[in-house]
């Protein structure tokens, strides 16, 4: 029988999951053990797990799981270096060149286990199965006004948190906007036509921003974009990859711009291709801004886990979207899980 492990996250300020009750359900009615490790943070009670008939197993025990389980999580495991013999479906940012992805990838050949990359879930077409886009994109943008609320204030924005849903959020923020004079603050969002995108141009929508949607057409060119430099805020939905555009080069630090916030909401600074070289490293709940100069102003904000700022919308869309393919975990030498797969392979034979 095959064994899906739902692992407990162990990233601080990670609330999410990517199975809820209804899909675990779904998963056991299809002859698939289900195993969930009892958790602090997860926004899901486990008791809709339990009622779903799924089995209950400690928080964090997923290192002495059977062999044959394949353990399930969103983000990053422990960084304790110990081998990985498990099947492990999880985001492990390893195949970019990530500094810390070889490290895991180590992890993995020395272990001899097998990562199937969630981001490297894709259908016959190449397109992911299952995003967290929408949601990223959403409190990225949110994250990055409170940036620019922030240095209006004379300062550089304070630790930021989870909210129990959208609404609360939403308001929080005008609350805070509405203190602010807005009249002329505008946006702009490259890859304003992906999931992401949406989510990023949405927010900026419901708090009365006017936004700038750039997609790929208006980037063909390959720059420069002085047309980015003439916005306050600038939000960046493309994930770094050969032959993507550099948006804001390190010398716009000290050009003449009215750019205050960037939001890298795709958030891959480790890696060669990252379009907006002006920083090096991710921001943190408790850090959310890096100044990188000082005037005028220009705040880089890069969380890595945004969708958990609002962990029960983007859970719930998440999870939905996954199921299906969990549903063929039974099968894991055809389509998505193959690819995914073969994808590993290639990558671990070069550590």
């Amino acid at each position: 029988m095959t064994h899906l492990w739902v692992r407990a996250e162990q990233r601080d300020n990670e609330d999410r999951v990517g199975l809820t009750p209804e899909g675990a359900a779904a998963l056991i009615g299809a002859g698939i053990r289900v195993s969930v490790e009892e958790s602090g943070s997860r926004i899901v009670p486990i008791e809709g797990y339990r009622d779903a008939g799924c089995e209950i197993v400690a928080e964090n025990s997923w290192p002495s799981a059977p062999q044959d389980a394949i353990i399930f999580g969103l983000k990053e495991l422990p960084d304790d270096g110990t081998p990985l013999p498990h099947r492990h479906i999880m985001f492990g940012h390893a195949f970019k060149g990530q500094f810390s992805g070889q490290a895991l990838l180590k992890r993995f050949k020395a272990g001899g286990g097998t990562l199937y990359d969630l981001e490297y879930l894709v259908d016959d077409s190449g397109r992911r199965v299952a995003a967290f886009g929408y949601w990223a994109g959403f409190a990225g943008s949110a994250v990055s006004l409170k940036c620019w609320i922030a240095q209006q204030q004379g300062g550089v924005c304070g630790p930021v948190g989870a909210y129990p849903n959208k609404d609360a959020l939403l308001a929080e923020l005008k609350a805070d906007v509405k203190a602010q004079n807005t009249d002329a603050l505008n946006a702009i969002v490259i890859g304003a036509l992906g999931r992401v995108g949406s989510g990023a141009a949405d927010l900026f929508t419901e708090m009365g921003v006017p936004v700038t949607k750039w997609d790929m057409a208006e980037t063909a060119n390959g720059g420069p974009f002085p047309e980015i430099l003439d916005h306050d805020l600038f939000i960046n939905c493309i994930f770094a990859r050969p032959g993507t555009p550099v948006f804001v080069p390190q010398s716009a630090k000290s050009e003449d711009r009215r750019l205050s916030v960037i939001g890298d909401v795709a958030c891959d600074p480790d890696s060669d291709y990252n379009p907006v070289p002006v920083y090096d490293r991710a921001t943190t709940w408790d850090a959310p801004a890096l100044r990188v100069h000082d005037t005028p102003p220009l705040d880089v904000m890069a969380i890595d886990n945004l969708p958990s700022m609002l962990p029960l919308e983007s859970s719930e869309d998440y999870a939905g979207q996954l199921l299906p393919t969990l549903l063929t975990l039974g099968d894991l030498g055809d389509g998505v899980w193959v690819r995914a797969q073969t994808e590993f392979a290639t990558h671990i034979s070069k550590v």
